[in-house]
C-alpha cells in the first residue's frame, strides 16, 4: 500500500494526524506529485483548516492544472461556505478535466439550484442519477428539478423510485401527495401519500396541512 492510500485509510478511521504525517512524508518522497498535496488538503479540510487546505489544492493545481480532484475540493469547500458562484466555476472545472463522477455531477446541480437554477441543475443532477442509481439523495434533487419544471408523470416515476429505494423518505410521499393532488387530480391517492408521509415522520407538517386540506375539499365536494 502506497502511503497515499494508507493516508486515506487513516482518514477514514478518523487518525486525522496519522493521515498527515503519511501525506507529509508523501510529499517530501514526491513534491511535484499533486495527489498527495490533494489529500493533505482534504486532511486539513476535514479538521476545519481550510484557508490552509485551500493552499494545498492550488499547490496541486500549479502542478497539474487538469487535477480535477483539487477542483472538486475546492468545489466543495466554497459550497459549504455559501460561495456557490465559485462553487459551480470549480465544479464546471472539475468535469471539463475530465472529473466525470455521480459526485460531480450532483454537487454542481446542487450549486445551480442555490443559485436559483434549477432548469440548469436538472440535465447534472439526472447524470448524477444516471451514474449512481442508488443515490436517493441525488435523484430526489432530480425529482425537485422535475416538479419545478411541472414534468409530472417523470416526477410520479422517480418519487416511486425513491420510496422504493427508501420506503421511509417522508418527503417522498409528500410530493406525491402533491402531484396526485394537483396533477392528477385524485384525492384519495393525495391522502394516501400524505399518510404515508406522516407514517414516515409524524410532524411533517406540510403533509399534516396536505391531508387536512385534500379532506375539505373531498367533504364539499
Amino acid at each position: 500500500m502506497d502511503k497515499n492510500q494508507q493516508g486515506i485509510q487513516f482518514m477514514q478511521e478518523g487518525k486525522y494526524e496519522d493521515a498527515v504525517r503519511v501525506f507529509s512524508e508523501a510529499i517530501e518522497e514526491n513534491p511535484n506529485e499533486p495527489v498527495a498535496y490533494i489529500n493533505f488538503g482534504n486532511v486539513l479540510t476535514a479538521v476545519g483548516e481550510t484557508d490552509r487546505a485551500v493552499s494545498f489544492y492550488h499547490k496541486a493545481l500549479e502542478l497539474d492544472e487538469k487535477a480535477g480532484a483539487a477542483y472538486y475540493s475546492l468545489g466543495n469547500l466554497y459550497f459549504d461556505g455559501d460561495k456557490f458562484i465559485e462553487a459551480k466555476d470549480m465544479f464546471e472545472k472539475a468535469i471539463r478535466t475530465g472529473l466525470e463522477t455521480s459526485d460531480t455531477f450532483f454537487m454542481l446541480g446542487m450549486t445551480l439550484q442555490q443559485l436559483d437554477q434549477a432548469k440548469l441543475a436538472m440535465p447534472y443532477l439526472q447524470r448524477a442519477v444516471e451514474l449512481n442509481p442508488e443515490d436517493v439523495d441525488a435523484r430526489f434533487q432530480y425529482a425537485l428539478c422535475l416538479a419545478n419544471a411541472e414534468l409530472y408523470e417523470e416526477l410520479i416515476k422517480q418519487l416511486n423510485i425513491i420510496v422504493e429505494q427508501d420506503p421511509g423518505h417522508a418527503d417522498a410521499y409528500y410530493n406525491l401527495g402533491v402531484a396526485y393532488a394537483g396533477y392528477k387530480e385524485d384525492a384519495d391517492l393525495a391522502i394516501t401519500y400524505f399518510d404515508k408521509a406522516l407514517e414516515a415522520q409524524p410532524d411533517h407538517m406540510l403533509a399534516a396541512n396536505g391531508k387536512k386540506l385534500m379532506e375539505t375539499f373531498k367533504a364539499e365536494n
